[in-house]
């Protein structure tokens, strides 16, 4: 297992790296790296086998930013992108940082009312889809964009609509505008689940990447080469991770649709020294390959794996595990560092604060807790969320004077390590995902027959947590008239397959509180195993 990494202590690393003069854009940071290193590889799409060279890259792009100025994109505009792991998800993010419009990421794994809340609550201008998803168009019911606003990438789909293929060769010699780099312009209105409510889009700005991805590639406290996508790109890690490989001319690795099966094949066939590990694999059988790997370090938020576990992990894989704590809203807060992460696995830790950044542990108060108190995790810095779009409310509500409120509840040591004590928003942590139990209890209620819902996460030993739901039928109502097929078959209509339902309860009533809410907490307490009672809608049976 790779080990040589640069020992530094990491007051010192904060200090040098805040000294560092950065880009003040992404797309000129691009252009950087184009001129520094033109000839390597900057990424490969492993179900197409495309690669490119980071000039070769920079010239897709520029042609990219001319499509989109033909179109009608112009600086400060939005625009909304469902694809999955192809060339132009990622080219299509650069052109946009160019122009000084803001990319809206759409889940290609979400629901026509997701979509639909999306495009409508970002005040988008521009949809672009993939080919392979646009069935979801025809179910869309606010219709936000106009059909010469919705462009498809790919050759399938209905008929009707511009190609972006097309609209590319026609903009053959045209040159589009490059925005004055402002490091604080948005580039994103990045959808997060993470905190307690529906889907808020977070404004991150230019300085927000290029800060985030600089304390990456300096945390890894080694030399790498070749870095893997194993993330959709809608999400903040591949995009971080693009930004990231510009500092040193990397090359980012993507397959298509990201599976726990391939993952280590891909680690081993592609060469790759840098990886986000997943859970899952720990389930997978073992084999001799599952060393073979050439993989230097590895990034996850790990805090949250039980005592052995992350040790089990590297022994297995053999590669370590670099405990990171982050969100969305302000990307990296605190992390482990490269040289103690031996020392330090297995004890909880999420490690030191990172570059950029202040954490401190208040109590509910406002009060900063003494050392080994537990509080609610806060965290601020240069480079952040600007707020969340279209929703003062939220944004006020998120931070306590300058510090941003994670929800997070943890403490810190003696010797200035903090450790994460738990989630303390009303969310479900699976598989990566964070689900919202409002909008799966939104869902439920929308059903004539429920009255009422709650959901709570439950354990699960492969995806961490696992959504149950509570319903209480109208008076009148059985199970065998609203049986679990039906329930499940109407959240299938409004909900993300990773938003839908495990496991399901019907209850004659719930306990509420003084302001009507559901009492979940006693839901949460009534037994030490919450699934003993419930229909399970992956083995479709009763437990």
């Amino acid at each position: 297992m790779f080990s040589d990494f640069r020992n530094e202590n990491w007051q010192d690393l904060k200090c040098r790296v805040e000294a560092e003069p950065l880009p003040r854009s992404v797309y000129q940071h691009f252009e950087n790296t184009a001129s520094a290193y033109p000839d390597k590889e900057a990424w490969h799409f492993i179900d197409t086998e495309t690669s490119r060279t980071w000039s070769q890259a920079l010239e897709l792009v520029d042609r990219a930013a001319a499509a989109l100025h033909l179109l009608g994109a112009r600086e400060g505009d939005h625009v909304a992108i469902m694809a999955t792991n192809i060339e132009e998800f990622p080219t299509l993010w650069l052109a946009l940082a160019r122009i000084g419009a803001a990319m809206v990421p759409v889940n290609a794994r979400y629901s026509p009312v997701e979509v639909d809340y999306a495009l409508t609550t970002s005040d988008a201008k521009f949809f672009l889809i993939e080919d392979e998803l646009c069935s979801v168009l025809e179910k869309l019911v606010h219709k936000a964009i106009p059909n010469e606003r919705l462009i498809i990438i790919g050759g399938k789909g209905p008929s009707g609509y511009t190609r972006w293929r097309s609209l590319v060769g026609a903009a053959t010699g045209v040159i589009s505008p490059v925005a004055t780099p402002d490091p604080e312009r948005v580039l994103n209105l990045q959808y997060t689940s993470g905190t307690t409510g529906f889907a808020k889009a977070c404004m991150l700005p230019h300085s927000y990447w290029l800060i985030c991805a600089l304390t990456h590639h300096q945390i890894a406290a080694t030399d790498l080469a070749r870095m893997y996508a194993n993330t959709s790109f809608y999400y903040m890690i591949n995009q971080r991770m693009l930004v990231q490989a510009m500092f040193s001319g990397d090359c980012l690795v993507f397959p298509k649709t990201p599976t726990t099966s391939c993952f280590i094949d891909h680690l081993v066939d592609y060469n790759l020294d840098y990886c986000t590990p997943l859970l899952g694999l720990m389930k997978q059988s073992e084999r001799d390959k599952d060393r073979a790997h050439h993989v230097r370090i590895s990034m996850s938020g790990l805090g949250d794996m039980s005592r052995g576990e992350q040790s089990a992990f590297h022994r297995r894989f053999h590669f370590p595990v670099q405990n990171i704590y982050g969100m969305t809203e302000y990307g990296v807060a605190t992390y482990v560092p490269a040289h103690q992460i031996i020392e330090l696995e297995d004890t909880g830790t999420i490690g030191f604060p990172a570059p950029f950044r202040e954490v401190r542990i208040f109590d509910e108060n406002g009060i900063p807790v003494a050392s080994g108190e537990h509080g609610e995790i806060c965290v601020r810095g240069t480079g952040m969320l600007k707020g969340y779009y279209g929703n003062k409310q939220a944004t006020r509500d998120a931070f306590r004077g300058k510090y941003f409120r994670t929800g997070d509840i943890g403490w810190q040591d003696e010797r200035g390590l903090f450790f994460l004590v738990g989630r303390s928003k009303d969310m479900v942590r699976r598989a990566s995902e964070n689900v919202p139990c409002v909008e799966v209890e939104t869902a439920l209620r929308l059903m004539p027959e429920i009255v009422e819902a709650a959901v709570i996460p439950v354990p699960d030993p492969v995806t961490e947590e696992e959504v149950k739901a509570y319903v209480q039928l109208k008076p009148g109502l059985t199970p065998e008239n609203v049986p679990p097929e039906v329930i499940f078959a109407h959240c299938e209509t409004r909900l993300a397959p990773f938003k839908m339902p495990r496991y399901l309860e019907y209850r004659l009533a719930f306990e509420l509180t003084e302001t009507f809410r559901v009492q979940k907490k006693k839901l949460k307490s009534e037994s030490a195993d919450l699934i003993s009672g419930s229909f399970d809608w992956k083995a479709k049976k009763w437990l």
